[in-house]
C-alpha cells in the first residue's frame, strides 16, 4: 500500500511518478524501498490517467461500504499485498495486469 500511496502523493503534488521520486518519498516515510516493486509500479502507471482512476474509485466506494461485491481496487490491493509477501521480481507485463485493475 505504501507504494501506491507514494505514487498518489507525488501525483497530487504535481510531480512525475518516477522510480527515483518514489524511492525518496518512501525513504522519507522510513520505509525500505524494494526497487523491483517500484519499477513494476511505475511501469504499470505509465499509461494510466490517475485522475480518471480516482474518480472511478470514488464511485465504487459506496458499493463496497454497503457490502456489495469486491471492487477491482480491493482485488488489486490484495494482489499487491500477496506480491509483497512473495518477495520475487515481477515482469513488467504481470505488473501492468495486477495494478491496472486499481487504476482503470
Amino acid at each position: 500500500m505504501e507504494y501506491i500511496y507514494s505514487a498518489m502523493l507525488l501525483h497530487s503534488a504535481g510531480k512525475k511518478v518516477t522510480p527515483d521520486a518514489l524511492s525518496k518519498v518512501l525513504k522519507a516515510a522510513g520505509i525500505s524501498a524494494d526497487s523491483s516493486r517500484i519499477k513494476a509500479l511505475v511501469a504499470s502507471l505509465e499509461n494510466v490517467n490517475i485522475e480518471e482512476a480516482i474518480k472511478s474509485a470514488a464511485f465504487a466506494a459506496p458499493a463496497a461500504a454497503s457490502g456489495g461485491a469486491p471492487t477491482p481496487a480491493k482485488a488489486a490491493v490484495a494482489q499487491v499485498e500477496e506480491e509483497k509477501e512473495e518477495e520475487e521480481e515481477v515482469s513488467e507485463e504481470e505488473a501492468v495486469s495486477g495494478l491496472g485493475a486499481l487504476f482503470g
